[in-house]
């Protein structure tokens, strides 16, 4: 029997903002009327990932006249990642759903995504149907990273997916006990399992200006989870290794017979010097590449905060409104 059926859960909202001034005030108000039309126990969190605009003035005008907002300032901008954990961590409902600030997440989604975890589903994430907002280059990337990140992996990230997704607090616990500094949240969603399904969807228009993350900010945030859920890199180093040994040993044997059998001094001076520059550039990248998971594993050692809250505002949820009667 499923305990969950017609059940109406409390609703948090985690919303990351940086630099989303003008669109938020459009962006809060649909969000909320949208999460009160499945319950009536709804917070929304924003957390303020270190903005240069005038975000936290909005949020703190909007907080005044909205009970149900929270808002969480960050002491700097620490990026995506730390903001969603922040927002994750403040978020007190029993069901916690993750959205962008630039309204580009359609709240129409959020019914189907209550009927899917009514019907036991513990995670419901939204994929992109197309990524035709993007350059042939940055598609051609993604498609890249996801096919050598899951290439052998016990864990799969599931294609175009987002942040976009729905949340039984039992995942969200599971979310907050990993200490990862170097957080990749598509990964770590991925890696903490229970049941999901996915929904797909189209992207609407951005509220207001302009994207703050490009190609630059998609190759770092793929870096890293290259780095955080894949040894196929260094896989790579040793099978390249091998291959050359077995090369040079193989091009040696072609030398020795071919000087023993038609007597033929074999210049060597060309051979050397290119030899020579080939594998140095495989050690300095191999060494490269050895130098990234070590640094991450002494920025884990130090056990830094992930982010700093500077300040937190509003009502939301609270503690007697967060469970099911």
């Amino acid at each position: 029997m499923n305990e969950r059926a017609d059940r109406v859960p409390s609703i948090s909202c985690v919303m990351p903002a940086y630099n989303e001034a003008v669109s938020l005030p459009g962006v809060v108000a649909r969000t909320l009327a949208a999460l009160r039309a499945l319950s009536p126990r709804v917070e929304l969190v924003v957390v303020n990932d270190g903005s240069r605009d005038a975000t936290e003035t909005v949020m703190r005008d909007l907080c005044t006249r909205e009970p149900a907002l929270r808002f969480v300032q960050l002491s700097r901008n620490f990026g995506k990642e730390a903001a969603l954990s922040a927002g994750i961590a403040a978020a007190r409902g029993e069901v916690v759903v993750l959205m962008d600030a630039d309204g580009q997440h359609p709240v129409a989604l959020l019914a189907d995504m209550l009927r899917q975890w009514q019907q036991g589903v513990d995670v419901v994430y939204a994929v992109r149907r197309t990524r035709e907002d993007q350059s042939a280059l940055h598609r051609r990337l993604v498609a890249w990273f996801y096919g050598i990140v899951n290439w052998g992996g016990r864990v799969r990230i599931p294609r175009n997916a987002g942040d976009f997704r729905w949340m039984d607090r039992r995942v969200v616990d599971a979310l907050l006990r990993l200490p990862e500094r170097h957080r990749f949240m598509k990964g770590l969603y991925a890696w903490v399992g229970f049941p999901s399904v996915a929904l797909d969807y189209e992207p609407l228009p951005r509220a207001a200006g302009q994207s703050h993350f490009g190609l630059m900010g998609a190759l770092s945030l793929g870096t890293t989870g290259l780095f955080a859920f894949t040894a196929v890199p260094l896989r790579l180093l040793g099978l390249m290794g091998v291959l050359l040994a077995f090369s040079a040993m193989g091009y040696g044997l072609w030398v020795i017979v071919d000087y023993f059998l038609y007597g033929i001094d074999v210049p060597g001076y060309a051979t050397l010097v290119v030899g020579m520059m080939f594998l140095s550039g495989v050690q300095l990248m191999s060494i490269g590449l050895l130098s990234e998971y070590v640094a991450r594993i002494y920025d884990e050692v130090k056990q830094r905060p992930l982010y700093l809250v500077a300040d937190e505002i509003g009502e939301g949820l609270s503690a007697g409104d967060t469970r099911t009667p």
